[in-house]
């Protein structure tokens, strides 16, 4: 065996590999990645790992074709990547990410689609631009506050996907109190949620509504490029991407001066 593999999974093998830097699978928001990664499978979802020999699961890369994507872009026609990373500092800079990325390149070819589209952004939670360029993407299209989206188009004159737009008018559905909006996307953010939700009633006599998005219509109307994890407080956007507890109490705690 080589000391890395990609490995495509699939029903039937998504439980023998951890994923996401996990190591306790009995936790819930494993179980939620899971159950979502299986329903999604019949969709064209792809879950490819970076396998180590000696260590595991050391990155991965999701994607699925952009009809189903669960980011708030229109790319139909092309594939969607939601996730790419690799972990630890001795597995990065050799070229791994090329090769997830090309992976995901071979099978929008092979489903014959116009080309693959990823949301990036200068901020945490998401792969940065730059090794989307090196491997041939562009620059097409940009949303609030630092979101970007690229594409590497395979068949001329096909039309370039795009964010959905019309934020303002998304967040205004949450004018009133504290939401947070999620989903079983990341498996980090069953225990986020909870913790924030019991700190915004404890600390901030807050009573949370969680809006769960169960399709990919759900997330492609979601008032954030990200999509899958927002928190809106009387209208106004307080975080695009997942935080931590700390990072909600900091913020919170300039809201409610």
């Amino acid at each position: 065996m080589n000391e890395i593999e990609i490995i495509d999974t699939n029903v039937d093998n998504i439980y023998d590999y951890g994923f996401c830097g996990i190591k306790n699978i009995k936790q819930e928001g494993y179980k939620r990645k899971t159950d979502w990664l299986i329903k999604r499978f019949s969709e064209g979802m792809r879950f490819k790992i970076l396998h180590s020999a000696k260590e595991g699961f050391v990155g991965m890369i999701e994607y699925i074709p952009g009809r189903y994507a669960w980011r708030a872009v229109g790319a139909k026609g092309y594939m969607v990547i939601h996730c790419l990373f690799v972990l630890y500092k001795k597995y990065q800079r050799r070229g791994y990410g090329s090769q997830l990325i090309e992976e995901c390149i071979k099978d929008a070819k092979r489903e014959k689609m116009n080309g693959v589209a990823v949301v990036t952004r200068k901020g945490p939670w998401l792969a940065k631009k730059e090794l989307f360029l090196k491997n041939g993407f562009e620059l097409v299209d940009k949303a609030p506050p630092d979101f970007e989206l690229l594409m590497k188009r395979f068949k001329k004159g096909a039309p370039s996907p795009k964010f959905r737009g019309d934020w303002r008018e998304r967040l205004n559905r949450y004018s009133k109190g504290l939401t947070i909006i999620r989903s079983d996307q990341c498996p980090y953010l069953e225990k986020w949620v909870k913790e924030i939700s019991e700190t915004a009633r404890e600390k901030f006599g807050l009573k949370a509504k969680i809006v769960e998005l169960k399709t990919c219509q759900d997330a492609q109307s979601a008032p954030s490029a990200y999509a899958t994890f927002s928190i809106v407080y009387n209208g106004k956007l307080l975080a695009d991407h997942p935080i931590s507890n700390k990072r909600f109490i900091n913020i919170m705690n300039k809201e409610v001066k």
